[in-house]
């Protein structure tokens, strides 16, 4: 195994927003096929419409819907799209000013090089076939064929308002843990949990640093640690979130495993969450074997032991 490990990491939530009646009104439109945009006070149209006139700062009331046909006034090449972009193939990036707009729109404009993409090409919206009222009822922007005029896409009446989107936002990359961080995600896979001594004030650290966070003398000596610990501080989850495991009530509690001077962030179970309290005695319940990685949870959570409480004295400098 290598001295240092790494993974592929995603942090991934869905942002679930209100539109307000500006942007509602924009995206009811994409939804209904057509493009609105905003007039300002110094009667330039914009799409899409801002929610204040930039230079009144009035609530923008007045809209205008615009063609979906328009010209390519600048743009950018992307080689190698990512996950999320509007399109799985080499694509330009292209602000389009509709015609009847004064500011132009940002999208995906679907050619099959830059060199079919220039400054000054007529485009049209493909529309997508099932649209919900957001900005990818736009599918991207295509070359306008010559003597052809805008889409063939039937507009439909607006029937309910769009009051709020859900966008979801996804953050990927590659985690690279320290040497000693390797080190206790390695002892891990073993079933041990092992920390570092500070040679110079001697707190045990877990999970180890590469030095001692008091002092900044660098940690060598690895320290294993017992499975067992003292709860001294937690937290009734009682709120569920999308991507929850448990059923709440639950308990996520700071352990002080004995020995360590440092304490951890971990479930408590096998408990009712009302009777979870500072100093009770816990001790780690292992995943089966054959389900072990490099990763904390090879310990499935934390229980009681049936052990008498710590006494506050022990704990009370680690909470």
């Amino acid at each position: 195994m290598p001295r240092t490990l790494s993974a592929p990491v995603t942090v991934a939530f869905d942002y679930t927003r209100s539109t307000g009646p500006v942007l509602g009104r924009f995206l009811a439109g994409l939804r209904d096929g057509v493009v609105m945009g905003g007039r300002t006070s110094e009667g330039k149209v914009v799409v899409p419409p801002p929610e204040f006139d930039p230079v009144t700062h009035a609530a923008l009331e007045d809209f205008v819907e615009v063609a979906d046909t328009g010209t390519v006034t600048s743009w950018t090449w992307v080689p190698e799209p990512v996950n999320g972009q509007p399109l799985d193939r080499p694509f330009a990036f292209a602000l389009v000013t509709l015609d009847g707009a004064d500011a132009p729109l940002l999208h995906a404009l679907d050619v099959d090089s830059p060199a079919d993409v220039e400054t000054g090409l007529r485009v049209r919206v493909r529309w997508r076939a099932e649209r919900t009222g957001d900005i990818t009822d736009i599918e991207c922007f295509e070359p306008l064929p010559e003597g052809e005029s805008g889409s063939t896409v039937q507009a439909r009446e607006t029937v309910d308002p769009v009051t709020g989107i859900v966008v979801p936002i996804e953050l990927d990359y590659l985690y690279a843990a320290s040497p000693e961080e390797s080190l206790f995600y390695t002892s891990l896979s073993e079933g041990k949990l092992v920390g570092q001594r500070c040679p110079s004030c001697g707190k045990v650290y877990i999970p180890p640093r590469s030095a001692c966070p008091a002092d900044g003398t660098p940690t060598a000596e690895e320290v294993e640690l017992p499975d067992t610990g003292t709860v001294t501080t937690f937290c009734v989850v009682n709120v569920p979130f999308l991507g929850q495991r448990i059923t709440p009530p639950y308990v996520s509690a700071y352990i002080l495993l004995d020995g360590a001077d440092i304490a951890f962030l971990h479930l408590i179970l096998d408990i009712p969450a009302e009777e979870v309290r500072m100093g009770m005695r816990v001790k780690a319940v292992w995943k089966p074997r054959e389900e072990w990685g490099t990763t904390i949870e090879n310990i499935s959570h934390f229980a009681p032991t049936g052990e008498p409480d710590a006494d506050y004295e022990s704990y009370r400098v680690h909470l």
